[in-house]
């Protein structure tokens, strides 16, 4: 198959021992990002498979319509990006697999990362150094603190794992079931959400993004938060309502570390979550080391090659299988 791969800015894959599963297919890489779906598919003349990074790039009616040859979209996770309907209508099966086995270890590691390094001012204080200054404030000790984890799935119980052997609290707040499950496993359930919110130190939120999700984090939720208390979103910038982070860490006391925005690649420089000296901001990395592509592409790989040898896994779409033209 003519496989093309989308968005590998640092052509990190083909240095991976699953790049190995696409021998055999003909194989384009591109390390740039095209936001334009008419310069998108030209680009792509002839394609019949695309690999996509996550969300990186939107799979729309229009870039399916200048496609003609493209048989499959193969991914991993969820596809709040991928207009589904349009690919069946055009026999495009879209692979991605939602359950894989173990949760992503990277993400978790970043997030306390940020944490870390919000609570002890790691980039103000290098900044300084770097600067010929010396100290430039005082951090704090995560010890003792609170964790309120938004969502109770794998990364989030993996972070919670974490904070733990720092002597961090950890309480919970997630859906009815999500709750339910916590309560189950013996885990702490605030008694409200305002409670969640009010009594946290830090919230982290761990949600996939679909339409019951969008903007589940309001304004309200995070005013409730105390002065001085950490909000951190390493899950999708689509959770927290628009603009409503931006408008409270405007005010000066709430303290915010995100590693995803609305708009990404995020270019505007003066993006108030940029310039804000209680931000820490990252660029979506939480997710990208050489270990967790290695385990996500070697899914993604497979779907590939089941799609060539004629038994496609992980369809989202079945409708589209098997093509209209076989």
């Amino acid at each position: 198959m003519k496989v093309h791969i989308l968005d590998d800015w640092f052509d990190t894959l083909r240095t991976l021992p699953c790049f190995a599963k696409l021998a055999g297919h003909e194989v384009t890489v591109w390390t740039d990002h095209q936001p334009d779906a008419a310069a998108l598919a030209a680009r792509m003349t002839g394609a019949e498979a695309i690999v996509l990074f996550r969300e990186r790039t939107k799979i729309t009616a229009e870039l399916l319509a200048g496609l003609p040859d493209l048989r499959l979209i193969s991914q991993r996770s969820v596809y709040p990006h991928i207009d589904v309907d349009a690919c069946t209508a055009h026999g495009v099966v879209v692979s991605s697999n939602m359950h894989a086995g173990m949760p992503s270890y990277a993400a978790a590691e970043h997030t306390l990362a940020l944490i870390l390094a919000s609570y002890r001012q790691i980039p103000q204080q290098v900044g300084s150094l770097k600067a010929g200054h010396w100290q430039s404030g005082v951090g704090r000790t995560l010890r003792g603190r609170v964790l309120g984890l938004y969502g109770y799935g794998r990364i989030a119980q993996t972070l919670a794992d974490y904070a733990r052997a720092l002597g961090v609290q950890v309480q919970w707040w997630a859906s009815e079931d999500g709750r339910a499950r916590a309560k189950a496993d013996g885990e702490t359930v605030a008694p409200s959400r305002e409670a969640f919110f009010a009594t946290s130190d830090i919230v982290s939120v761990h949600v996939r993004l679909k339409p019951a999700t969008r903007g589940i984090i309001t304004a309200n939720d995070l005013a409730m938060m105390a002065p001085r208390a950490l909000f951190v979103n390493t899950s999708r910038a689509e959770l927290v309502a628009p603009g409503a982070l931006e408008a409270i860490i405007a005010q000066g006391t709430l303290h915010a570390a995100v590693d995803v925005f609305g708009q990404e690649p995020l270019r505007d420089v003066t993006h108030p979550l940029l310039t804000h000296p209680n931000v820490l901001a990252t660029p979506h990395i939480g997710y990208v080391t050489e270990d967790e592509f290695q385990l996500q592409f070697s899914d993604i790989f497979d779907q590939v090659n089941a799609y060539a040898n004629g038994a496609p896994i992980h369809m989202v779409n079945p409708a589209a299988w098997p093509p209209a033209h076989a």
